[in-house]
């Protein structure tokens, strides 16, 4: 569906040189190497703990004392909400079909790393948050910059702030999400569809679009602005019902394709480590190298997770805790769910059903399509038709919930930049936010998934500075935590 322009094409030379530097080797490098500085500062106690950072997501603190606006769980399917989208299916898909099947394996090398950045993330998050007088928690990188580095550093917290706002309303936040909901919707009702034929379609912007996507893009954009106007308690409250659903729903039916095509997994997982260290075995040279296959797998992963991107501390911030690392364990959860299990599950069954080939000219979502239709091609004669509608339901609704998440994230970054007394200016950012949800179907692919690129690498940099700054903090309020929980439990004993 591009838009047959002159300039669209310049634009997009553009966004992928400034991609390439952004992503290069000193920003792949930074993420990989705080993760591993936070998970040696922490002697792997978060993971060790994994099992209790679950029991804490569905037990939130009580009393009058606890300061927050929502439960953990709320705040951790708030933060879901804007990791498990396009990402997780179009993403993972993807990095696989430019970086290889070697990119899963560097997708998930960064997401165990990346675990012990978002438990960082969500404890400095509480640990640094303010509350207003009536009761609004604010709370994330520009206030643990600001705050615990000191007021000096205040630069490094506005440059953040300002990286969110737009990575939300011309990056992950918005384009991305809606341009896959409204691809994956034309796909199945009209597969066939021709931009040069006038009388089939509807013409905007110099260029024709099928009736599904506009309409698809229209109705969207509605239910995004119906949600958004009640904020923050509104967005997790959706969230909160959506999210596990879909997630439940999607890894079911993964697993299904998977048990169906048992055979192959050991193979799968073979052919993914190979190409992670000699993609020219397994791709012959026609996919990426060894770079591009790390490039790809963390770039596409922090895109996934948004472990260093330091989004989901802002919603860490309002949940109802007094402890630090008690949300710090709770926000690490979300980057286990999002990306080695529901990211990993996807990899496998595009390299299971082997959709990632580049002999098959595909590219996006219609690798992960494609994967299922071959995937469950034993369930009977429709399953392209099931497998296609439950990838387009499943799109739609992981990337409507980040939609709304990442409306929530860019408006807290807009109101550090403008002060919480100017309310109007949030109101009016709302009106916009939603004016480029609706744009955001009517422009090419690669322009999206570029400027995506751009800003979630420019967000990191100021806030992998600060995570690292402040690591001895981490090391040292986790500590503390375990040991009176410790004497608590002895106590109780």
């Amino acid at each position: 569906m591009p838009i047959d322009c002159g300039w669209l094409e310049s634009f997009t030379k553009l966004v992928d040189v400034v991609c390439g530097w952004v992503w290069g080797l000193p920003l792949v490098g930074a993420i990989l190497v705080t993760g591993l500085v936070l998970t040696l500062c922490l002697r792997f106690t978060h993971i060790f703990n994994l099992k209790r950072a679950f029991v804490y997501m569905f037990h939130t603190e009580e009393g009058d004392e606890v300061s927050g606006e929502v439960s953990s769980f709320a705040a951790l399917c708030t933060a879901l909400s804007a990791t498990i989208g396009t990402g997780n299916i179009v993403g993972v898909a993807t990095a696989i079909g430019t970086g290889g099947p070697g990119a899963l394996f560097w997708m998930e090398v960064a997401a165990f790393l990346g675990m012990a950045t978002k438990y960082a993330e969500g404890l400095l998050a509480v640990k640094y948050r303010e509350v207003t007088p009536d009761g609004r928690v604010l709370g994330g990188p520009f206030y643990y910059i600001e705050n615990g580095l000191g007021r000096r550093w205040k630069p490094l917290a506005v440059a953040f702030a300002a990286f969110g706002v737009l990575a939300g309303v011309m990056g992950i936040g918005t384009i991305t999400q809606i341009h896959g909901i409204t691809s994956a919707v034309q796909r199945f009702f009209d597969p066939q569809f021709n931009p040069a034929d006038m009388a089939t379609g509807i013409g905007l912007l110099g260029t024709t679009y099928s009736v599904p996507v506009v309409v698809a893009g229209i109705v969207v954009t509605l239910c995004v602005g119906l949600v958004v106007i009640g904020g923050i308690k509104r967005i997790a409250k959706v969230s909160s019902v959506v999210v596990p659903f879909m997630a439940i729903f999607y890894i079911a039916v993964i697993v299904l394709l998977l048990l169906g095509n048992l055979t192959k997994v050991t193979a799968a997982i073979q052919t993914i480590v190979l190409a992670a260290f000699n993609p020219e075995a397994v791709t012959g040279g026609v996919v990426g190298t060894v770079f591009i296959a790390i490039q790809k797998g963390v770039a596409r992963g922090i895109f996934s997770n948004e472990a260093g991107l330091g989004s989901a501390p802002i919603a860490a911030a309002a949940a109802r805790t007094n402890e630090p690392a008690r949300q710090g364990l709770v926000c690490m959860t979300g980057t286990f769910i999002d990306t080695i299990v529901i990211c990993t599950m996807t990899g496998l069954a595009i390299v299971v059903t082997g959709a990632w080939e580049p002999s098959l000219g595909l590219e996006g979502v219609d690798i992960t399509i494609e994967a299922f239709n071959r995937g469950l091609a034993f369930i009977g004669p429709h399953s392209g038709i099931i497998s296609s509608f439950f990838l387009m339901t499943a799109l739609t609704f992981f990337a409507f919930t980040t939609i709304l998440g990442w409306n929530y994230y860019s408006e807290k970054c807009l109101e550090y930049l403008v002060g919480t007394e100017r309310q109007w200016c949030v109101k009016a950012f709302r009106v916009f936010y939603v004016a480029v949800v609706f744009v955001g179907p009517y422009l090419t692919v690669s322009v999206v998934w570029g400027m995506a690129d751009v800003f979630n690498g420019l967000m990191a940099f100021p806030n992998l500075i600060a995570l690292l700054l402040l690591s001895p903090v981490v090391a040292r309020t986790t500590a503390d935590f375990f040991r009176r929980t410790r004497q608590e439990s002895f106590r109780q004993d």
